[in-house]
């Protein structure tokens, strides 16, 4: 690198990192601040009830070793969740630790807004917290190894080689590795090598004639199959690592040189590198410079090593001291340091053990919102489709952009990218429908971390196939997940928008819980047009309807749904807000809903991984109950959810991060149709009654057990979702005879229950059928309440039609269920309601308009308050909002019984 102009570009890097870290980066969000929020931004900030991100991180990261440990996890499955560990610190120290670093540097430290800490205060707490947590993992590793090798499963270290296996190391040593490695020695006419990023190094002590302790490297090649598979028994698995047999062949090596000890050697390299930190040359093509930023990422300071085996301390000092690391960002393990090996070896494991081994396979299942062997478009235009990945496939989203790719009355295709899957269906279509004559469009964000490579070559082939391909904003990755097909036809134009919380990548689908929306409503149809229509203009600032968009309308669209529940509550009203995510670190959300809290609003919250607010403060935080989730599945769905009754719900790609709410091209969407509303309340519902997976945030920062009374059921929401998908599919298949037995995750659930979780909104009659599958004892209690009751779209509140049909002539979705009659107050609600015309549509205007309401259509279920209603004003909020007439509500209110010592007082 050069001297003068490379010193004044670092330079100015730290100072953006440093603006960021203390959250003092001018954005357009701020731009829309009202004078009061950058006053109330500006105040001496309260830390009472917040924490540090970092510090938050690695509990959850400790909380991913949790389940390593849990016993009721299939003993492959829990060595698997030590690789995740493992993997999740690996990015954290590139990313997270690598940013410390450099900040660390500065004469002037900024300090962050949640803990009041500079970078270097930051580093002395983490790196006191991590000897503790590498233990933990070294002592959970060894012990599921024995445990594997008991099972038949083995590693085998070069101690514990029989002569069987000597001849195996052997003969791939000299087959495959002997002709490809380069052994170096470290002294004054050999300097030491640049060891790369996340690769192993074999690294050993030599005696030569006349020397002692000459440092001795081997690379191990990143293109070796890291498994060599030794000679095993019937229905056994014997394996040992590739670096394992290069260290049991040094002295074939270093010529006249001994090894005399050794060390598997990796060092982690910080790789947070701002892609548009040197700016783009006018004539460069930005999909080169990209590739000028990744091959940097190789040659940046390390921030930690780690080290397997036996070597003298003098050699690992000096190691160390050429790297220039501190002591104590070297980490000694008996372990081994990449452990991404584990993946790799599930295929290879005998059927015969695999089964007590490993988790039920799972496959995703057809959506019962969708006929199979049926064009998808009309269906979308008949009802709004929500998809719930990974139990439900992606299947008709695939099919809709096929089929469209081969329409002749599809005109265009535009749609966001952020992570592609390597081998994608979804990009083949996109290349079909240009060679089809179809416009085509692509938003390909190359800046996805650890991303890039792929998305470079994405890029590069949908470019060359005709696609018109254009890159996100500088300075704000596009993060957005939105697909638009447009239709031209007799009846004009249309259109179908794709929404989703998570990518559209196939293999992410089939591991991440997310949802993705598929409508033809006619306003969010506009907004998208407009929203396609903005990013290829670099307009950030654009105004919509339906939609909020980051980094303008997002952020101040959920402000202004808290505030509205803040107006509930001092009014006398109930008043909610709910909130699933994956991080949370917005100071000024958290504040935000610190002060609905302090006004009497019930906040509920599910947080994956970062949350730096600390529920539970005295006279802070009191009303704030904060919960996760972390089993075999990736949540990564995204819901924000207003009303005590969730009557406003919004989806979104956003986490309330400050990088996702002010500096990203991010969107948010609400759930208009009451089929879809009401999926997405069953699916929270389910996760507020998880009481297997999840835990409870406690006012310390940590994450505490969540209690189960007497008498009530395990709820495993993941498992219970993964059953009610194959149930649901197969009843959609019109599986319903006694051949076909009920799983026991289901079969497990009270009667009740069992009714609300095998139905969307659909009828008693889904679920009846099913507990004649099971043979349940109350059945035919069931099919006898199942006679008296009629549709529920007589008493269905009255909403915008979703499709293309008026409100008034749409038909009710197959699978709705129906309701009781209804009585008094609320059969004259439905009456109302049922005569009710169509709602305005609500209008998101830019920030600085500062409208007092929430952007999207409100679904009023029952606004007249009930004596039942009352009764439970302050009962335990296990469930999202609360259904009458035998509804999903009320059937999970079950649930709720396990949950009172945590959500409210227990009834005498």
């Amino acid at each position: 690198m050069g001297n003068s102009n490379d010193t004044q570009a670092t330079t100015e890097e730290l100072d953006r990192k440093a603006a960021k870290f203390a959250d003092e980066v001018a954005t357009p969000a701020k731009d829309g601040m009202s004078a009061e929020d950058l006053g109330r931004s500006k105040q001496k900030r309260d830390f009472s009830y917040t924490q540090n991100r970092e510090v938050s991180w690695l509990r959850f990261d400790d909380r991913v070793l949790d389940e390593a440990h849990d016993k009721t996890v299939p003993l492959f499955e829990r060595i698997k969740f030590c690789a995740i560990f493992q993997s999740n610190m690996d990015e954290w120290f590139m990313i997270r630790v690598g940013g410390l670093s450099d900040l660390a540097e500065l004469k002037h430290q900024p300090a962050d807004n949640k803990s009041d800490e500079t970078p270097s205060e930051q580093l002395d707490v983490l790196f006191k917290m991590l000897p503790d947590m590498y233990k933990r993992r070294e002592e959970c590793l060894t012990h599921l190894e024995g445990k594997l090798a008991d099972k038949g499963v083995e590693r085998v270290v070069p101690a514990d080689y029989t002569d069987a296996d000597r001849v195996a190391v052997e003969r791939r040593f000299e087959s495959a590795l002997a002709p490809i490695l380069s052994p170096m020695i470290v002294d004054p006419r050999h300097p030491f090598p640049n060891l790369r990023n996340d690769v192993l190094y074999v690294v050993c002590s030599l005696d030569g004639e006349g020397e002692q302790g000459v440092l001795g490297v081997v690379e191990v090649p990143p293109t070796a199959q890291r498994v060599v598979w030794l000679p095993a028994g019937e229905n056994r698995v014997r394996f040992t690592l590739v670096e394992d047999v290069i260290t049991s062949m040094l002295d074939r090596l270093f010529g006249s040189y001994v090894p005399t000890s050794s060390a598997v050697v990796r060092v982690t390299r910080n790789a947070d590198i701002d892609p548009d930190g040197e700016g783009v040359e006018e004539e460069e093509d930005y999909r080169e410079h990209m590739k000028k930023v990744l091959k940097r990422r190789t040659r940046l300071q390390p921030v930690r090593m780690e080290l397997q085996g036996e070597l003298s301390e003098d050699l690992v000092t000096f190691v160390r001291k050429e790297l220039s690391l501190e002591k104590r960002r070297v980490f000694r393990l008996s372990t081994p340091a990449d452990l991404s090996y584990i993946f790799a070896i599930e295929g290879k494991i005998p059927a015969t053990r695999k089964t007590a081994l490993t988790f039920a396979p799972f496959e995703p299942q057809e959506s019962p919102m969708v006929k199979a062997g049926e064009p998808m478009r009309p269906q979308v235009e008949d009802h709004d489709v929500l998809l719930c990945y990974p139990y439900e496939g992606m299947g008709p989203l695939l099919r809709l952009l096929h089929e469209a790719a081969n329409d002749d009355d599809c005109i265009s295709i535009k749609i966001t990218l952020y992570r592609v899957a390597r081998h994608s269906r979804l990009c083949e279509s996109l290349v079909t429908a240009v060679e089809n004559g179809k416009e085509v469009t692509v938003l390909m964000e190359l800046r996805a971390r650890f991303d890039e490579q792929n998305n470079i070559e994405w890029a590069d082939r949908l470019e060359d196939a005709g696609c018109t391909v254009i890159y996100g904003s500088e300075g704000f990755k596009c993060h957005s997940k939105i697909c638009q097909i447009t239709y031209h036809d007799s009846r004009g134009i249309s259109r179908i928008t794709c929404l989703g919380t998570g990518n559209f990548n196939e293999k992410t689908a089939r591991l991440y819980s997310d949802f993705m929306l598929l409508t033809a409503h006619p306003g969010i149809a506009e907004d998208g047009n407009a929203f396609f229509r903005n990013l290829s203009l670099g307009n950030l600032r654009g105004q919509y309807k339906f939609l909020g968009v980051a980094p303008v309308g997002l952020k101040p669209l959920v402000m202004r749904g808290i505030d509205r529940e803040i107006s509930r509550a001092k009014a006398g009203q109930p008043a909610q807000v709910f909130m699933k995510m994956n991080s949370l670190t917005d100071r000024d959300v958290i504040d935000r809903l610190a002060q609905a809290s302090r006004a009497g609003v019930k906040v509920i919250l599910i947080v994956r991984g970062i949350c730096c607010m600390l529920p539970g403060v005295k006279g802070r935080t009191e009303g704030i109950q904060i919960r996760q989730i972390v089993g075999r599945l990736l949540e990564h769905a995204r819901v924000y959810a207003f009303g005590s009754e969730a009557d406003t719900i919004y989806l979104s790609s956003a986490d309330m991060m400050t990088r996702n709410t002010e500096r990203r091209v991010e969107i948010c969407y609400p759930i208009i149709d009451p089929t879809c509303r009401d999926m997405v309340i069953q699916y929270m519902d389910l996760q507020l009654a998880d009481n297997v997976k999840a835990r409870q945030l406690t006012s310390k920062g940590t994450w505490a057990r969540v209690g189960r009374v007497e008498g009530v059921p395990e709820i495993n929401c993941q498992e219970v979702l993964i059953a009610v998908a194959y149930a649901r599919a197969r009843l959609a298949r019109g599986i319903a005879d006694d051949s076909v037995t009920l799983s026991p995750v289901l079969a497990s659930l009270p009667p009740k229950v069992l009714d609300a979780v095998l139905t969307r909104s659909g009828s008693t009659g889904l679920s009846t059928s099913l507990r004649k599958i099971a043979g349940h004892p109350l059945a035919q209690q069931s099919m006898a309440a199942a006679t008296t009751t009629t549709p529920a779209a007589q008493a269905a509140p009255a909403v915008a039609a979703p499709a293309s049909k008026p409100a008034a002539e749409a038909e009710p979705a197959k699978d709705e269920r129906p309701a009781k009659p209804a009585k008094g107050k609320k059969a004259a609600n439905a009456a109302a309601a049922a005569t009710a015309v169509e709602a305005p549509v609500p209008e998101a205007k830019p920030a600085e308009a500062a409208p007092t309401q929430v952007s999207p259509h409100y679904i009023e279920i029952d606004p007249t308050p009930t004596p039942e209603a009352d009764e439970h004003t302050h009962e335990a909020a296990t469930q999202l909002a609360r259904r009458g007439h035998g509804r999903l509500g009320t059937a999970l209110a079950l649930f709720g019984l396990g949950f009172k010592a945590l959500f409210g007082k227990a009834e005498k």
